[in-house]
């Protein structure tokens, strides 16, 4: 399934999020999402007692092991879809709202000096950014924090990230998909942030399912995964501090804990920002907190 947005399209949807989150704000929720904790803040402390943070070391070379767990991945995978498929719109716009309202007040994001971001696509049923993209590139431009957005090398999990000033600087790839040209409006080529001579402090990640151990379903191309593992060596390697990861997600992408199969190649999120608030799921998130 491709993603029909255009630049125009995208102008748009910023140009008029105030007005969607203020009517949004005046409402209360058909049917609010189960709080996934009652306290009283945005924020849902775990780990909880004697529960253990997920690590990626699993012994999974036996192929018939890692032919169970895609069996179990694509199966999940077609759940999600359907589910998302069948969200409710008014629901989906209230959750995205309250999503992106909680990233924009969260101390670890306005602290964040540099970050990447994903261009949220509606037919792919992502929760939307366009709020978080609106609000980085509005600033002055001495002000303004760095942003880099993915972009497609090839079919073989490929990616880069790339410096953006305006949403101008996306342009349509071959699957009808917004990305960042290779090059600006004076022809020079985009900072890549695998190049930057700064650190990333922050990942804001897309996902189709996640659990409360930090686990993440992506789409299948292991785009994400294979560029987090590099970006991740890349800071050791540069003795920085390793960016926080959030992902983004609808109350019904979160599922029971281990009803994600992982193997070596797949990359924990450090935290997930749902409309019940920020949930950290690892050292490095409750640090921020």
């Amino acid at each position: 399934m491709f993603c029909h947005y255009t630049a125009r399209a995208v102008r748009q949807m910023i140009s008029s999020a105030k007005q969607v989150v203020m009517l949004t704000q005046a409402r209360t929720l058909a049917s609010p999402p189960t709080p996934l904790s009652s306290h009283p803040t945005n924020v849902r402390l775990v780990p909880e007692p004697n529960r253990s943070f997920v690590t990626m070391t699993t012994n999974n070379d036996d192929p018939h092991e890692v032919d169970a767990i895609f069996q179990r991945k694509h199966s999940l995978r077609s759940k999600l879809r359907k589910d998302l498929k069948n969200m409710d719109p008014i629901r989906r716009s209230e959750e995205d709202n309250a999503i992106q309202s909680i990233v924009l007040e969260a101390p670890w994001f306005k602290a964040s000096k540099s970050l990447c971001a994903y261009i949220s696509c509606a037919a792919l049923r992502e929760v939307d950014t366009s709020r978080i993209v609106s609000q980085v590139l509005s600033k002055p431009t001495q002000e303004q924090k760095k942003l880099y957005v993915p972009r497609v090398e090839d079919r073989n999990s490929n990616m880069r990230m790339l410096k953006i000033s305006n949403v101008d600087d996306l342009v349509i790839n071959s699957m009808n998909i917004l990305e960042p040209s290779l090059v600006d409006c004076d022809g020079k080529q985009r900072e890549d942030v695998m190049e930057a001579s700064n650190p990333v402090d922050l990942f804001i990640l897309p996902g189709l399912a996640f659990d409360r151990s930090g686990r993440r379903l992506g789409r299948s191309g292991g785009y994400y995964d294979l560029f987090l593992m590099k970006y991740q060596e890349l800071a050791k390697q540069r003795k920085w501090k390793q960016p926080l990861l959030v992902a983004l997600s609808y109350s019904l992408q979160i599922v029971d804990e281990g009803g994600i199969a992982v193997t070596s190649n797949d990359v924990p999120v450090d935290a997930l920002v749902s409309p019940a608030g920020f949930i950290p799921l690892s050292p490095a998130a409750l640090d921020r907190v």
